[in-house]
């Protein structure tokens, strides 16, 4: 039965695979060559296996068949111990959370969010960043962040919880459309808002144009209200500055779209499950909450 393996060991061994050699990985460890060396003996010994091969110096050296199998959990085992190492030291440190949130509300209503949730759990901390639909995915499927309010098409996919959101044709107050092209405010590629536009345009046979392109929706809306172009914002968008555009302009009820709460794997941590909880009590009262 093979003993168990140390720590120290291991942390020696991936430092010499990752310097590739022994002259280095002791700088980096601060210890001298002949230690790092009898610790990797002590290892070898242990595992009853060759785990390196040495150059010609003596001091170089590159992991074995046997020493590559290793090296995956020797990593794995130094990462835990230091994780553990970290929730021992400072077991009441904030805990993060990475939530994506759509651009659209990444301002006053994501400061309204951040704060209620501060108030309620101090001992964990929201990382936030904004996006459009297809990057936020992008995002959850990478790792990249814990959960996400995604803008999609109703019934897209799982969630933990979901808000219908209704959706407006807006234009200036005393703008003048023009009949063709139709001039229009949007927001990047990938924005649910911007596909709807121009999918229900061709639907009619209408041309179009891009006036006016945003990343945020102050621009959009400080552009429809200019006269710029036309857009489908969201009920709440709607500014004292706008006029909702009905069929007797020439543009149809719009199909609501959603809101919804993802989650980017089906067991969450407690952190990622308290915000959750969270998001789906207050996001209707908060989120969606009419201007």
């Amino acid at each position: 039965m093979m003993p168990p393996l140390d720590a120290d060991l291991l942390r020696s061994f991936v430092a010499v695979v990752d310097a590739g050699g022994f002259t280095r990985a002791s700088e980096r460890l601060n210890l001298t060559q002949s230690t790092v060396s009898q610790q990797i003996r002590k290892l070898e010994a242990a595992a009853g296996r060759q785990l390196l091969t040495r150059d010609r110096t003596g001091s170089g050296a590159q992991p074995t068949e046997p020493g590559e199998l290793l090296l995956g959990y020797a990593r794995r085992i130094l990462a835990l111990s230091a994780e553990v190492q970290e929730a021992l030291r400072a077991p009441d440190a904030p805990r993060t959370v990475r939530l994506a949130v759509p651009e659209d509300f990444a301002g006053r209503r994501l400061i309204e969010i951040l704060s209620a949730f501060a108030r309620e759990a101090p001992q964990i901390r929201l990382d936030t960043i904004s996006g459009w639909g297809a990057d936020m995915r992008r995002r959850l499927e990478a790792g990249e962040v814990d959960l996400a309010l995604v803008k999609r098409e109703p019934g897209e996919g799982s969630s933990l919880a979901v808000w219908p959101e209704r959706l407006l044709w807006i234009a200036g107050r005393t703008a003048r459309i023009e009949a063709a092209p139709v001039p229009l405010a949007v927001f990047p590629p990938g924005c649910i808002y911007r596909a709807r536009i121009i999918d229900a345009l061709e639907r009619q046979g209408r041309s179009w144009r891009i006036a006016y392109a945003s990343q945020g929706l102050m621009g959009v809306q400080a552009a429809v209200a200019s006269g710029l172009g036309i857009s489908l914002l969201s009920e709440d968008a709607l500014l004292p500055e706008h006029r909702r555009l009905t069929p007797r302009d020439g543009f149809d009820e719009p199909r609501p779209t959603e809101l919804a709460l993802v989650a980017q794997a089906r067991r969450m941590p407690p952190a990622v499950r308290s915000v959750a909880d969270f998001l789906t009590n207050v996001v209707g009262e908060v989120v969606l909450r009419r201007n």
